[in-house]
């Protein structure tokens, strides 16, 4: 996999028994640790109102972790633009980039907790999917539905808590357009007036999309020129679709002349298959916490993941996250990562790791990265 970089994506785990703090000291060092091992981007994922994740702002994460690296990309996976302004949204990247230079990636997504009925027949990938393979055998499993949280409570507390009362989301696709006029200084309101963030205007940041399906969000990257990051560990059954509908969206920008794509994975890396698959035991009851709206629970150990009740429906709930998760020995996870990226076409791979014990995570990107070396 010559050339095939690998990034890294974090939701700032806390793991039971620990706390939010060290959960942040966990993942400032890891980033020391990813830049050390040749991880080439760094990313904090954006998530609300869930006990077991306490990345809830990637700005305020990144200038944390900016001041402790040097030389690896840090970025957002992603800001969740429906409760945001444009103008915020530069502003705050803007003022890490005052300070660390070149290193930002702006990654931008739709809000989460807002799941959004099925609206017709999906597209179908250009790629073949036979009984739930590709040609290559990479699992691309039934389409997850979000129906049964339509209307729940917690969602809709959720999006009492984020927004100002009253305030309605902007159309997305017109927002990014927004964000991307900020940067460039080329903002005019409908009446000609002009507007200029400072810091943002002209900051040096890679601008990417995160996107689940090939509608939107893959659209708006596409439209834009912009690069996109399709999610195989959140959504793995609209991956191809969502990679697929972005190049056939793809125009050339002054950034961009060729589509470029990451696509993430769910990744456990131990000294053998039995230890990996051991280390990830805590996962799908983490998974069914976060699809019951319970919000996610605080990282299991295996013994306690053991311990909690489970069912044939909690199986089902959780079924397409936790076939798709690639677990196993170096050598293993780098087979199933070869599949992801000749399956999508990615340019990059972005890899997220939750284990229950630190060390253990540290170790996982480790053996990881360096067996990815060995097939370069």
């Amino acid at each position: 996999m010559s050339g095939i970089p690998l990034g890294v994506l974090d939701l700032v785990p806390v793991p039971s028994g620990s706390t939010a703090a060290e959960a942040l000291h966990h993942s400032i060092d890891l980033a020391r640790q990813a830049e050390a091992l040749g991880y080439t981007r760094y990313w904090f994922a954006e998530h609300h109102l869930n006990p077991g994740v306490a990345g809830t702002s990637p700005a305020v994460v990144l200038a944390l972790t900016a001041s402790a690296t040097t030389t690896i990309r840090l970025g957002s996976g992603a800001v969740q633009l429906g409760h945001r302004t444009a103008l915020s949204t530069v502003e705050e990247f803007g003022l890490i980039d005052a300070l660390h230079p070149g290193r930002l990636d702006l990654g931008l997504g739709r809000s989460a907790g807002r799941p959004q009925p099925g609206s017709g027949e999906p597209a179908r990938p250009v790629t073949p999917v036979v009984d739930g393979y590709t040609p290559n055998g990479l699992r691309i499993p039934d389409r997850f539905s979000f129906a049964h949280l339509l209307g729940h409570p917690r969602v809709a507390l959720q999006q009492k808590l984020l927004n100002l009362p009253g305030a309605q989301p902007q159309d997305y696709a017109e927002q990014v357009d927004d964000v991307l006029a900020l940067l460039r200084g080329e903002y005019r309101s409908p009446q000609g007036v002009e507007a200029h963030a400072v810091p943002g205007e002209g900051a040096d940041v890679q601008v990417w999309i995160l996107g689940s399906s090939g509608g939107v969000s893959a659209e708006t990257a596409g439209r834009n020129g912009l690069r996109f990051a399709a999610n195989y560990h959140v959504s793995p059954a609209t991956v191809l679709e969502a990679v697929e509908g972005y190049r056939a969206a793809f125009k050339p920008s002054a950034e961009l002349e060729l589509p470029y794509v990451t696509v993430s994975a769910d990744v456990v890396v131990a000294e053998d298959d039995a230890a990996a698959g051991e280390l990830a035991t805590g996962y799908a009851p983490w998974v069914r916490s976060i699809r019951t709206a319970e919000g996610a629970i605080p990282y299991p150990t295996p013994a306690e993941a053991r311990s909690l009740p489970w069912t044939e429906a909690d199986r089902d709930l959780v079924a397409d996250r936790v076939e798709t998760r690639f677990v196993g020995s170096p050598q293993t996870v780098a087979d199933h990562l070869e599949r992801l990226q000749e399956a999508t076409g990615a340019d990059e791979l972005l890899i997220t790791t939750i284990t229950h014990d630190h060390a253990d995570r540290v170790r996982s990107y480790r053996l990881l990265a360096q067996e990815w070396a060995r097939r370069a």
